[in-house]
């Protein structure tokens, strides 16, 4: 299975709020030829990482299924960032959108981009509790490590799963 990372922490073009934004994302991956969406994660809220003075975002994992070659998977994201009105300026800027390939079944890659599985995952709660959603099996293939053990062992951090969203 292919694992999308989703979140957002500002408006998109248009006015729609940050939730709005990744649910939109969700059908913008869905229609990616040769792939279809197979699991959509809950909905979590949570602190910037690295700490900084932007608001919150909303963050889920999807669960993709399908072929589609790792740069070509990264560059579909990208214009999809774009199309929601990301625009890349500095590192970990607030945006309007955050795709990011956690991983494409066992493939593990260190170049070109996308680096896979990424590389930060198994340090993000906002990545690994909605991961666990739609994967509650899930191993990293670089490390070996299952998502509940990767879980178990993350530092304290911001985040809330949003029941009502």
């Amino acid at each position: 299975m292919i694992l999308i990372a989703i979140g957002a922490n500002l408006p998109r073009e248009g006015g729609s709020t940050p939730i709005e934004t990744c649910r939109w994302a969700v059908g913008r991956i869905a229609a990616i030829p040769g792939l279809r969406v197979v699991a959509v994660s809950a909905w979590y809220e949570s602190a910037p990482v690295p700490p900084s003075g932007q608001p919150p975002y909303v963050n889920g994992v999807v669960g993709v299924a399908g072929e589609i070659d790792p740069a070509a998977l990264l560059a579909a994201l990208q214009a999809i960032e774009a199309e929601a009105g990301r625009r890349r300026t500095v590192a970990n800027a607030a945006r309007p959108l955050d795709l990011d390939i956690v991983a494409m079944g066992s493939c593990v890659r260190d170049a070109p981009d996308p680096i896979l599985p990424h590389p930060r995952a198994e340090e993000r709660a906002f990545v690994l509790l909605p991961l666990r959603d739609v994967a509650p099996d899930w191993r990293n293939p670089r490390t070996g490590h299952r998502v509940g053990a990767a879980i178990a062992s993350l530092p304290a951090q911001e985040i809330r799963r949003l029941d009502d969203a």
